[in-house]
């Protein structure tokens, strides 16, 4: 199957996130299916919502965003991979949500509420942060889990679920991330096998 593994950091290459999403993409290729990275800042990716957009049939929005709904379509998974930028993801990929994930299509409403159009889909989301584990969820009450598990998966739907946090990756090691990385390639396989 279709794999999208949606980047979402601006370092092109130097980045752990970068390397979080290329071993992704061999891992689900060595399963057999076919992964289709989406950089969405090497793609410069606008996460602008027009006025009126979230109006407009799928048929009259700009090219690229119909793009990006046809991979979806096509798609029987995600990997999100991204950075943990004031307990959310960056600005870029908030707006890949936005504008991709609408209503008529990765969910939309009836008299007897919500309808999540992605129940079919596995969903696994990687993402970095230099803030210690227990200050995230003692302090912050790790706003990245509920953004991803409960906001848009809770609303779209799919089939499994899975989240990992790297962290913390300023003060991480070289074995640190290797292991991390191996532990990356562990969950991926555990989610598309």
């Amino acid at each position: 199957m279709k794999v999208l593994v949606i980047l979402g950091h601006p370092d092109p290459g130097g980045s752990f996130n970068r390397a979080i999403a290329e071993t992704a993409c061999r891992t689900l290729e060595a399963l057999g299916h076919e992964p289709v990275l989406r950089d969405l800042y090497a793609e410069k990716f606008d996460p602008v919502m027009p006025l009126g957009e979230e109006k407009l049939p799928i048929e009259e929005l700009p090219a690229p965003v119909r793009n990006e709904i046809r991979l979806v379509r096509e798609a029987g998974g995600f990997v999100f991979v991204h950075p943990n930028w004031w307990g959310t993801p960056p600005a870029i990929l908030k707006g890949w949500i936005d504008r991709v994930f609408r209503a008529g299509f990765a969910y939309s409403f009836s008299p007897d509420g919500v309808i999540s159009n992605f129940t079919d889909k596995a969903v696994q989301v990687f993402t970095t942060s230099n803030t210690p584990r227990d200050v995230e969820l003692e302090v912050y009450h790790d706003p990245l889990e509920n953004f991803w598990k409960t906001i848009v998966f809770g609303l779209v739907g799919s089939k499994t679920f899975g989240r990992r946090n790297f962290e913390s990756v300023i003060m991480s090691s070289p074995d640190e991330r290797a292991q991390w990385l191996a532990e990356a390639e562990a969950l991926v396989k555990e989610r598309f096998a």
